[in-house]
């Protein structure tokens, strides 16, 4: 009897030890929409779009006005959210088959054997969801569900990746046998084609009930919403339509405002406002019409450029953080920071520990999101690369394009162009409109130094890093259509 009273005590103190760490571990939302421009919500100096929860979100947390991410394309840009390393570290920056995206039935993804986020929260007792786009692999063995996630409701890939736009490229990336675009549950396809105008309702819906469904325990939820994409068709739902002053690009951004609102409501009435950290970002900026006046593609103003290049436009992103009681309400960090700094900074607020048998890029910027007094940029430098070139690097205010002879999508010259150094104060230049480069030799070569460094860890053009892993690789891909 007395051994059975203290087997009984001993498993409901390790309960109430369970049920403490849970209570002590913040729960994690990430919101990333794609294509979302600088320009293109209120706090960020919209005057076009109405964003009225994004601006709550602002008021009552931190707006990044410097947050950026590692590359202008949606498949490597993600790649090192999940992995908190650079994409050429992950091998998810460029391949023979796809270029810098990857495509339908591409044999190419997320190696298995990288440690996302997912899978470093998960050993922490985590439940971890994703809703919405993946872009790292539709092949089984790089699901989400095979890369930590314990659900998966959504697109494997772009939404503009139909079965219609595959027929039309033919033989280029084996575009003839596109499926038509699947909606997957898990590892399930359970809809196809799913109708894109409304997968921001659909993915809101689901994402508030994961909220419910897992509120007593510690969970994470990525969310990457479709919109509002890169093309001018309506993808909003019929609610949404014709409800902006700025055409479909609009009505998806309030759409997705409306959505955050959904999201930010759930969590007061659930009582968790207070153990939920929210991120609000984007994966890169904005294209942008062939007219950049024109912002029917959005706006990355004030910025330079637009998105796909490695100019600021398409690498710092609007980002919003909100964890009432914790984040300090209405202030603003101007501070580099970026989103492979994800990782690191939610494993140590959750009390993870990052593995040590691999390099990560990523920071823990824990100060900067609370606001400590004088906190700063954890970067010494940050690199800028297109696919597998080097283009630019930052070092604190500085960005310096290098002088290059060949490149790709280069926001600042057209090939034939003479080669030659641009350097920017990006701080007090928010427009990259000043070439300090004759002025400040010092830091030309400094950067240029750093940029050096980058070259021999991460590769540049025809050139390995010594820091570079592989992407992960089927021999036979086949579609996911059941």
């Amino acid at each position: 009897m007395q051994k059975r009273i203290i087997v009984i005590c001993l498993c409901l103190w390790l309960v109430s030890v369970a049920v403490v760490k849970a209570a002590e571990q913040p729960n994690f939302i990430v919101v990333y929409c794609d294509n979302l421009g600088y320009g293109d919500i209120e706090p960020f100096g919209s005057t076009l779009h109405r964003t009225p929860h994004l601006n709550r979100m602002a008021r009552e947390g931190r707006k990044f006005t410097h947050f950026c991410v590692t590359s202008g394309v949606c498949t490597p840009s993600r790649a090192s959210l999940i992995t908190g390393c650079y994409a050429q570290r992950v091998g998810m920056h460029n391949n023979q088959r796809d270029g810098i995206v990857l495509r339908p039935l591409s044999p190419y993804g997320l190696n298995p054997d990288e440690r996302t986020i997912a899978e470093v929260l998960k050993d922490r007792g985590y439940t971890t969801g994703i809703i919405g786009k993946w872009h790292l692999g539709d092949q089984l063995e790089f699901l989400p569900t095979r890369q930590g996630f314990d659900e998966f409701f959504g697109i494997p890939y772009s939404d503009d990746m139909t079965q219609e736009v595959g027929q039309r490229l033919g033989e280029r990336f084996n575009g003839h046998d596109w499926p038509p675009l699947p909606l997957m549950e898990n590892e399930t396809v359970i809809e196809a084609p799913v109708d894109r105008k409304l997968l921001t309702k659909r993915y809101t819906e689901r994402a508030t009930q994961f909220i419910e469904q897992h509120r007593d325990r510690p969970f994470f939820l990525f969310f990457p919403q479709a919109m509002p994409g890169s093309t001018k068709m309506p993808f909003s739902s019929p609610e949404f339509q014709g409800r902006s002053r700025n055409g479909p690009w609009g009505d998806s951004i309030e759409e997705l405002d409306w959505s955050m609102g959904q999201i930010l409501d759930k969590l007061v009435e659930l009582g968790i406002d207070q153990k939920t950290l929210v991120v609000w970002t984007s994966d890169n900026g904005a294209p942008g019409a062939s007219d950049m006046q024109d912002l029917s593609l959005g706006s990355n103003r004030p910025l330079y450029g637009r998105g796909y290049t490695t100019a600021e436009g398409a690498f710092r992103v609007p980002t919003l953080m909100w964890w009432p009681g914790t984040v300090p309400a209405g202030s603003v960090c101007s501070e580099l920071a970026t989103t492979m700094d994800l990782l690191p900074t939610f494993a140590s607020l959750a009390g993870a520990d990052v593995p040590m048998d691999r390099k990560f890029d990523g920071h823990d910027i824990r100060p900067l999101i609370l606001g400590a007094d004088n906190a700063k940029s954890p970067y010494d430098a940050f690199y800028y690369y297109a696919g597998e070139q080097l283009q630019a690097v930052r070092s604190g205010p500085w960005k310096l394009f290098l002088p290059l002879t060949e490149f790709t999508q280069h926001p600042h010259f057209k090939k034939g162009e003479p080669a030659r150094p641009l350097l920017f104060n990006v701080v007090e230049d928010i427009g990259s409109t000043r070439n300090l480069a004759e002025a400040h030799p010092e830091i030309v070569t400094r950067l240029t130094t750093l940029a050096d460094q980058a070259r021999a860890d991460l590769g540049d053009t025809g050139r390995k890093g010594t820091g570079q892993r592989t992407a992960g690789y089927v021999e036979k891909p086949s579609a996911r259509t059941r």
